[in-house]
Order: C-alpha cells, then structure tokens, then sequence
C-alpha cells in the first residue's frame, strides 16, 4: 500500500512539475493582476498628428487685461502659438475683429487706469493670423466663445468656458460653482476650473500640510470638489499650475486628491497649464500641447474632451517637488523666484530657460496584455510615473504589476525637460480588486450666498427701472 501511494504521489509531482515548466510564468505570478488602461491617447497618430502649442485662458482691456485684446492676440502669435482662447471676465469673446464688451463690467475694471483701448483686429489681420499666411501657412485658431466667469466673485468660483455663448454679462457667482458649471453644460460648451489654489488657501500651506483630510476646511474643500467633478461631465479639468505658479503650488497634490476619489467611477479629470496673462509679461508661462490631425475648431473641441493634451510650463513654486527632482538628477531645476532652470542658464549658445529645447512626447504605448505603458520622449532629463501623489517609477517605462501595491485608479507622467515641464493626463485604470468609489454626503454651504443673490436679481428683474439701468451698464438698449 504505502508503494502504490508513494508512486501515485510521485506522479503527480513530475505533473504539476511539467504543468508548472510549460505555463507562462505572468499566469502564476502572485503579484499579477491583468490591468485595463483606459489611454487619453489611444487615438493619437504619433507619426502624422501634429503637436500644436495652445494658451486657453487670457485676458485685454475689454476686463481687467493691460494690453488690448489686438495686442494680445498679436504677441501670442510672434511667440508661435497655435491655438489661443481670449477669456475676459464676465465677457464672452465673439470675435477679435467686431469686439464684444460690457461696458460696466470694462468701467469697473479699468477704475485705476481711465478709458481703456479696445482695439480689435482688422478683418484682413485676423484673416492672415488664422490662416497663417505670414507665418509659413501655420495659423492661429481662435477657440470661440472665451469667458471667464464669477466675474464679481470675492473669494473663489473663477471658471473658464468654450464653445457656448452662455453668462455673457454675469456677474456673480461667489462661492458656487454649479451655477456656471450647470449653464455651461445645459448649453452644450465645456469648462475648466480656475486657479483653485488661489481661493482654497492651499497656496499659504506646506506641501504636507495642503489639502490634508485632517483639516477640516480641505476636507469640505475636497469633497466640494469631489462632488462637482463627478456631477458636471462638461466640465473636463482644472488649472493645475497658472502664471508663476505662486497660488497653485500645491494644486498638482490636489488633483491627485481629486482623481483618487473620481477615477473609481470611470471619471477622468484633465490638467491644464494656463498663463492667465493680464500683461505681457505673464504671457507663455504655460500652456497646453494639444495633439491634432489638424488645426481647427473641431479638432480642438475633441483634443480637450478626451484629453489628448499635455499642460505644460516654465515655473515651478513647489519646493517639495524642486528638492525632489534635484535630489535624483543632482541639477538645479529652479531659481528661487520658481523661474525655470534645469541646469546652468544661460546654455553654453547665450539661450535662456525658455528658449532652450522643450520635452516633446513622441509615443505613447499601452499594451492591455502585458500590463505596461511606455513614453517616449526628446529633449527630456526625467520622466516621473505618479499614483496617488507618490513617484513610483522613474524612467519612460512603467510595468503595472510592478507596483500593484502603489497603484489605485490611475497613474500620470511628468517629463521633465531642459525648456519646459510636461504633465501629461491621468491613465485610468480598471481591474478586479480596485478600489471602488466612496459614498459620501456633502452640502454646498455657498449655495446660500448663491440664493440671496438670485434674490437681489429678480428684484432687478421686477424694476422696469433698475432693469433698464442694468441693460444700460452692459451695453444693450434700456428697453423701457
């Protein structure tokens, strides 16, 4: 008996012993989980889609700008861009040659500096800007239909939208964004959240500090966030760094925040680079590459839903993440105005940081059936793989089943470069196990503030006087 046993056991271990010889070690693997990466750039055409240069959010004399919108448009074409949204606050862009204005809205704005030039282009300028005629054939498009919102907000709810003549002349909008975010949508354009970091206060706290559930201010701010994001599809991102980058130096770490608690639904949020340029000066501190078949309206309209885009920049404010980069690449990434440098400045040809090479993505691949994602990229020091706010990779490559235990919804890269920072969209990712989405309640307490205004306006509404009065400021007929 104990023979017969002994030889029936001896067999099936010479079995498993071939079973285990001839499986593909990743199906046995304790670590493996088989990843689904859902690519913002899966329609990419890398060898024929051009990488166009876009600054989405700008603003002239027509609000609070120092240069008129004809100069504006002007030195963002001598810079090259290709792409170029004019967002004055309160004042939809309907064209750059007829210029829309609001007359109360310019006055108020323009308090300290007299009767502001509102200069448009001529129709044969605007024609040769966008079709390029003077520049090679390379045109600039106008992104239609640029505001920015709340334009009377004392404290926070900036929010740019595109492609939907809606709000033009509105002027509140403090502490509540659902208002804009909920028109915008209902009119079929699509939006962006503005400089959070300015208005959240995260730009006063340390990098550890900043957006902490533990604070209870951040926690109300996180799931206000978390809330809208989730109830407004239209609205596709948010500025995660704008001018120098002084008031959203934290605002990477609060995107990570927000797409930890989005990304488990299926839900993307995109970043943008904006300068947010009221004078020359600020122009082309950041900006977005949009990756396109060509340029147009369309084309643009599509790029930004899907987030075929990098935001990108030449400023850095973040401390945390300047010491972190040096650390690893033993390079000075920054002076202390957060002014880019990333090694010596000038180069050994006189260039200064913004005329040295920029990183230029040149392919992304996502295999599903090996569970990697691989960048591909020119002129770049470091690329950084991000989850959850942590690096957990260093190099173009990233092998998923590698940190499955870093790894929740999403990664992101930053290629970091000698002219520039690239930041591109999150990959969601969807697999057995992954963390799923938390239900939480929350109430807007600014929706308050919201409805005592809608007071105030439909007293307006009500007066014949004060109705005319207002049609008055904005420019239109009284109407009596």
């Amino acid at each position: 008996m104990k023979t017969k046993f002994f030889k029936k056991s001896l067999t099936l271990a010479m079995v498993l012993t071939l079973l285990l010889s001839v499986l593909p070690l990743g199906v046995l693997g304790a670590g493996q989980i088989d990843y689904t990466v859902i690519n913002p750039y899966e329609d990419v055409n890398w060898e024929s889609w051009g990488q166009y240069r876009a600054n989405l959010h700008t603003h002239s004399t027509v609000s609070d700008g120092r240069e008129t919108l004809a100069t504006m448009v002007e030195y963002h074409y001598e810079l090259g861009y290709d792409v170029l949204a004019m967002t004055d606050h309160g004042t939809i862009d309907r064209s750059w040659v007829d210029i829309n204005t609001n007359p109360g809205i310019t006055f108020i704005m323009n308090l300290n500096r007299g009767t502001p030039d509102l200069a448009g282009l001529t129709q044969g300028r605007y024609n040769q800007i966008s079709s390029g005629s003077d520049r090679g054939g390379r045109g600039m498009t106008r992104v239609p239909f640029g505001i920015e919102h709340n334009a009377a907000a004392f404290n926070n709810t900036h929010v740019n939208s595109f492609f939907c003549d809606w709000a033009d002349g509105y002027l509140g909008g403090t502490s509540y964004y659902n208002h804009i975010l909920r028109g915008v949508e209902n009119s079929g354009g699509i939006s962006v959240i503005n400089h959070p970091g300015e208005y959240t206060n995260a730009r006063d706290y340390d990098y550890d500090e900043a957006y902490s559930t533990d604070n209870t201010h951040f926690n109300y701010i996180i799931k206000k966030f978390t809330k809208m994001f989730l109830d407004y599809e239209s609205c596709v991102g948010m500025e995660i760094i704008n001018k120098n980058d002084s008031r959203t130096k934290n605002d990477r770490k609060f995107w990570d925040v927000l797409l930890a608690n989005v990304t488990p639904t299926g839900r993307n949020i995109f970043g943008f680079g904006n300068s947010d340029a009221h004078n020359l000066g600020a122009c082309d501190t950041n900006w977005q590459v949009m990756l396109m078949p060509e340029n147009n309206v369309k084309n643009i309209r599509t790029c930004l839903e899907k987030g075929a885009f990098f935001a990108a920049s030449h400023n850095i404010k973040n401390t945390f993440e300047v010491a972190r980069l040096e650390a690893e690449t033993g390079l000075s990434i920054a002076d202390e105005n957060g002014e880019w440098l990333l090694g010596n400045s000038p180069d050994e040809n006189g260039n200064y940081p913004r005329q040295q090479p920029k990183p230029e993505v040149t392919n992304i691949v996502v295999d599903n059936n090996a569970d990697t994602i691989e960048i591909s990229a020119e002129n770049h020091a470091v690329i950084h793989w991000i989850a959850d706010g942590q690096v957990i990779q260093v190099g173009g490559f990233l092998d998923l089943n590698e940190h499955s235990d870093e790894i929740g919804n999403y990664v992101r890269a930053e290629i970091w470069g000698p002219g520039a920072i690239l930041y591109s969209q999150p990959f969601i990712l969807e697999y057995k196990g992954a963390p799923k989405a938390k239900d939480f309640f929350f109430f807007d307490f600014g929706i308050i503030l919201h409805e005592v205004e809608n007071v105030f306006y439909s007293i307006v509404r009500s007066s014949k006087l004060l109705s005319a009065f207002q049609r008055l400021v904005l420019g239109r007929s009284p109407d009596f």
